[in-house]
């Protein structure tokens, strides 16, 4: 059997296969409440074999989100619009999971497809004043992030573990915490966003302090038997800012906080950074977190091929891999991929009738 579609063990949580569905905002939800959209999308992922289906960067509070359409988990009754997805991602033989997120200075944006209209949506317009380390605006174009006070930053890290308790409430078995792409936790994380003073900025160990509050606090709050991920950009890809190093500092400090796997991406920060972007371009990171802090990873970013996917496994680079792109262009990409691999794993008995043996 293939290593891509071998089992893989954290905690009490089998997963079936090593092919995990990346968090991919959908911009659909309606004042944070998942829709009809998610569960088709959501669901078509777990009918297509993936061992982990993830929903998108779900906000912890109204403002951390990323767009007003986006995902939120602030509330039991987002949780109790989740139950039903979950349900059937499950019967589907998959672990239903959620990322947790705050979007910092990059919150209050209109959908991909309207940013052509401008980068912020204003307050007269359903949007908010985005919230940050340090008043740095992300780029050109952006509003002035409100700097924020130490209550504030405790209250977010309150808000994280409470969104754990209702992930548990909707029947999620994984969370995965935010930590890359430019977001609220990085900001803290990198010394190009961070210019603080006080205990949550300036040295390593300051910049690090909100990440391990929340993954402390949420690893309290979330059963013992279910894995915590966390996703990193293992670099800012520019000069002075966040790299591999603090990433693997990062990742040793979050295994002895409780996180399982650390989910291994990188960039989106800083408007032209310089980024190589390639097949499988951030797999190194991954390789050197697993060897360097001791901890399982997975891959992720332009992972299109089955056999690039168990090269990745087989040569120790990562435990898993995560697919986004290619899952939105073939949902039922595990099933192929296995074909491909001559690995024989079950199909939906919806679905037996097409199998090609």
């Amino acid at each position: 059997m293939p290593l891509l579609f071998s089992p893989l063990k954290l905690r009490g949580i089998e997963f079936k296969n090593r092919v995990f569905v990346s968090p991919m905002c959908q911009y659909s939800s309606r004042d944070g409440l998942p829709t009809d959209w998610h569960f088709v999308h959501l669901g078509s992922r777990a009918v297509g074999g993936a061992a982990l289906v993830m929903v998108e960067a779900t906000a912890v509070s109204p403002e951390g989100r990323i767009s007003p359409q986006d995902s939120g988990l602030w509330s039991d009754a987002h949780a109790e619009a989740f139950q039903r997805i979950n349900r059937f991602v499950k019967e589907q033989g998959s672990v239903p999971a959620i990322q947790l997120a705050h979007a910092g200075r990059k919150a209050s944006t209109p959908p991909p497809w309207e940013r052509g209209l401008g980068r912020h949506v204003p307050p007269e317009q359903g949007g908010w004043t985005p919230l940050a380390p340090s008043p740095i605006p992300f780029d050109e174009g952006y509003p002035v992030p409100r700097e924020m006070t130490l209550q504030e930053i405790r209250l977010v890290a309150g808000q994280f573990r409470e969104a754990a308790r209702r992930a548990l409430d909707a029947g999620f078995e994984l969370i995965e915490l935010h930590f890359a792409h430019g977001y609220l936790v990085h900001e803290f994380l990198s010394p190009l966003s961070n210019r603080r003073k006080d205990d949550y900025g300036g040295s390593l160990e300051n910049r690090l302090r909100l990440a391990l509050e929340i993954a402390r606090g949420v690893r309290q709050a979330w059963p013992e038997r279910f894995p915590l991920f966390a996703r990193l950009s293992a670099t800012d890809w520019s000069e002075g800012g966040w790299d591999i190093d603090q990433s693997v500092e990062l990742s040793r400090k979050l295994k002895a906080a409780g996180a399982d796997l650390i989910d291994c991406s990188s960039g989106a920060l800083v408007p032209n950074a310089k980024v190589p972007a390639g097949p499988g371009y951030q797999v190194p990171f991954a390789e050197a977190i697993r060897k360097r802090a001791g901890i399982p990873t997975a891959a992720v970013g332009f992972i299109t091929d089955p056999a690039q996917a168990e090269t990745i496994l087989a040569t120790g680079q990562a435990d898993a891999v995560f697919l986004a792109r290619e899952m939105l262009r073939n949902p039922y990409w595990p099933l192929d991929a296995a074909r491909v691999l001559n690995a024989d794993i079950p199909w939906p008995k919806q679905y037996e009738r097409a199998k090609i043996s």
